[in-house]
């Protein structure tokens, strides 16, 4: 006697199923002065403390790529090498997690070297993956709508900085209702923690070349204040403020008295300028062994950080908030917003060209 058939609808369910698309995966590399960083996630729902998609992998590299380009103009053969070899994990990574649409972009270093072009032209041969370089504006606009989902809706304006490897953008923004925000104003400094220390020395330097590296980036401040006028609305409460780098995350890890540098606990956390000053004239006193000890800094951060400390204190110095909140999220984030934001519409699907290709190796 034949099996018996299973019910009508049971039948359609299996089949609806067998014919649903799978879920879509994306990708965003930021490619950086001093990191290779990349982040893997599927859409998720959009829910209290939830962002509209789940990280499912992550990949984050010192490769210094940007080092010596303030001097020579070029990318050295050790600093390419160096970004292939990560930028390969980054590819394999993206081709194992069967990403549908991705968004590769690369800043400072990338837009200064005179030979950027062949290097794209390698890491797109060697990799598969086509990396854009963006402007400025577009790094600073990426990085604060990464962090938007950070800050506080009952505060007015945002004052949100990035400490890069090459450069420090600072954007100036009210925040709206709905969840959006309008940009007022974006400046980027050509100073990052890279081109900073190359200029006044990375390892063992004291209080006069630490004030002297506050000197060189306040005057960029001053002209973005006259601008803005920012001052007038933190007289009147009106702006918080976000930090987004490397530095900002270390000092909040280092506040913590974290063994090991957790983004978990790091993330979405507030720093008082007054934290900042302790722990910034502690890292002065130290030599270059004294800050490679310290558990959230290491030999690869420790003769970077002091740069970036100066500029972190010409931005405190210049707009006094009183506090900040750390954020551990910036480009890549933004680019993910923009990846969902692009499915969402059903637009991701005609998108062509390298910013939203599908990943072939």
């Amino acid at each position: 006697m034949p099996a018996a058939l299973p019910p009508a609808s049971d039948t359609l369910v299996r089949d609806e199923a067998a014919f649903r698309p799978a879920p879509p995966v994306f990708a965003a590399l930021d490619l950086g002065t001093n990191n290779c960083r990349l982040l893997v996630a599927r859409p998720a729902r959009r829910e209290r403390g939830c962002e509209g998609f789940k990280v499912i992998d992550a990949f984050s590299r010192v490769v210094r790529l940007g080092e010596g380009v303030c001097s020579s103009g070029l990318l050295s053969p050790a600093a390419m090498d160096r970004t292939v070899e990560a930028l390969r994990v980054c590819a394999q990574k993206m081709e194992r997690r069967q990403v549908t649409s991705f968004r590769a972009v690369a800043t400072e270093a990338c837009r200064r070297a005179a030979n950027c072009t062949e290097f794209m032209v390698r890491v797109k041969d060697e990799t598969g993956l086509a990396i854009e370089i963006i402007d400025t504006e577009e790094e600073a606009a990426l990085a604060v709508a990464g962090c938007v989902p950070l800050l506080d809706r009952d505060t007015p304006y945002g004052l949100v900085f990035d400490i890069g490897g090459g450069s420090t953008e600072v954007s100036f923004f009210k925040l709206e209702e709905g969840g959006g925000h309008e940009l007022r104003k974006i400046i980027s400094i050509p100073l990052g923690v890279v081109s900073l220390a190359e200029r006044f020395g990375c390892q063992d330097i004291g209080r006069t070349v630490y004030e002297a590296m506050i000197a060189e980036v306040a005057p960029h401040l001053e002209k973005f204040e006259a601008i803005c006028s920012i001052g007038q609305r933190i007289k009147a409460g009106e702006v918080q403020m976000l930090g987004t780098s490397g530095t900002v995350t270390t000092l909040a890890g280092m506040s913590m008295g974290l063994a090991r540098y957790d983004r978990s606990k790091v993330d979405g956390t507030f720093l008082g300028f007054d934290q900042v000053q302790e722990m910034t004239t502690r890292l002065v006193s130290l030599d270059y062994a004294g800050r490679a000890a310290q558990p959230c800094i290491g030999h690869d951060r420790a003769d970077l950080v002091l740069a970036g400390c100066a500029i972190l204190d010409a931005i405190c110095r210049r707009w006094p908030v009183g506090r900040l909140r750390v954020g551990d999220r910036g480009v890549r984030e933004g680019i993910l917003f923009g990846l969902l934001e692009r499915h969402e519409t059903g637009r991701v699907r005609h998108a062509t060209g390298p910013h939203y290709r599908r990943l072939t190796l």
